[in-house]
């Protein structure tokens, strides 16, 4: 492997860390069990430029790579993943703004977003299309200067807090590929039929805002088009690796946090007159463990860096997602295994690792998903 962290990436996770022990841990179990977005936190986030990190300076971001953007997600999961999304996702669809937006959307939608001031989601996601963006039905019509959506969009984050949305609709109702005819719209948040309403009860990352979104004849100026007509599936497609190398940092940041916490608990625990760390079952597990854990960590860097020096690294962005999101979920398990009882009660933050584990192997694609990806690419077909 070609890359190493620099000193000034070494600087971002020290502080980060810091940022995330001293401030998000002490809270995380009061916002995961009030299900509450965490406002003072992200304002203390916003202080530190936690916000932005890939985004170029010049649109009010810190202007790094997207290496330094996983290392950020990594260390506020590792704090609590709940209020690390509800930080790191406040950007979210910034990418496609970034990518193929006007200057006069830059300047109007994304730096405010960078800077922290306001909040953006992306409504890709039906209630019949989630892994087949392509089957999307969700409308828009245009009218004139104006193009008018209908449509349910679900599982949106940040779907009752944002000020915009960038929402996916069809334009093209008979398109001759089903991947054409989709357009990425800009929709304000307080245009008249827009309609958000939160999910609740969700297993995990409960600081996190998810919403389900109806539109009912919503107007948005056509200037509000993002990208060229019709071609939004395909602009879409040129940042699934990111989001997907952000998910697996997100994974490596769990993980982490619940070894850290299984190690913690491991030699405090007394059973039979010593710590349970000296038994060679726990230490067993702690070894498998912090090696899959390093071993994710290491597949999740290089896809972020191959980004950071301008590639769309597909494989191995999806190795990295499907790998670390597994090993999420494993450590999670056995780091409540090692709390024995006391890990099945919510007062040990294991528990809400746990819980949190899962998400990753489910948004931003699939892992069945990520399987299919990674054989095609192996046999080059993508």
């Amino acid at each position: 492997m070609d890359f190493e962290l620099s000193e000034e990436h070494k600087l971002l996770r020290k502080t980060v860390r810091k940022f995330a022990e001293e401030t998000i841990r002490p809270v995380a179990e009061k916002y995961d069990e009030e299900a509450k977005y965490p406002y003072e936190i992200v304002e203390e986030a916003k202080k530190l430029g936690l916000i932005a990190p890939a985004i170029p300076e010049k649109y009010g971001g810190a202007g790094m790579d997207f290496l330094a953007q996983a290392i950020v997600i990594e260390e506020l999961f590792r704090g609590d993943p709940g209020i690390g999304l509800a930080i790191s996702a406040r950007i979210f669809g910034s990418d496609m703004l970034l990518e193929f937006g006007t200057e006069e959307q830059k300047q109007k939608y994304l730096v405010p977003v960078a800077k922290g001031d306001k909040v953006m989601g992306a409504a890709i996601t039906e209630p019949e299309a989630g892994s087949d963006v392509a089957g999307m039905k969700t409308r828009a019509e245009r009218q004139g200067d104006y193009y008018v959506l209908n449509g349910t969009k679900t599982f949106i984050t940040n779907g009752t807090i944002a000020d915009f949305l960038i929402v996916f609709a069809r334009t093209n109702f008979n398109p001759p590929e089903r991947h054409m005819g989709i357009t990425a719209f800009i929709v304000e948040t307080d245009r008249e039929g827009f309609i958000a309403e939160p999910i609740k009860k969700k297993m995990g990352i409960r600081a996190s805002d998810l919403a389900e979104i109806t539109l009912k004849d919503v107007k948005v100026p056509a200037e509000n088009v993002v990208g060229q007509e019709g071609m939004a599936f395909y602009h879409l497609m040129q940042f699934f690796a990111r989001g997907r190398v952000a998910v697996a940092a997100q994974a490596v940041g769990i993980a982490q946090g619940a070894f850290d916490e299984a190690f913690k608990y491991a030699q405090e625990r007394q059973q039979f007159g010593r710590p349970i760390a000296d038994f060679q079952a726990i230490q067993f597990k702690l070894a498998d463990m912090a090696t899959a854990i390093e071993a994710a960590r290491l597949l999740t860097y290089k896809a972020a860096w191959l980004i950071s020096q301008g590639g769309n690294p597909a494989k191995e962005a999806s190795m990295a997602k499907l790998y670390a999101s597994k090993v999420a979920r494993e450590v999670a398990n056995e780091a409540l295994q090692i709390h024995g009882g006391y890990g099945f009660i919510k007062e040990y933050p294991v528990e809400r690792f746990y819980r949190d584990a899962k998400i990753t192997e489910l948004y931003e694609g699939t892992s069945e998903i990520q399987r299919l990806i990674i054989a095609r690419a192996l046999l080059g077909k993508i």
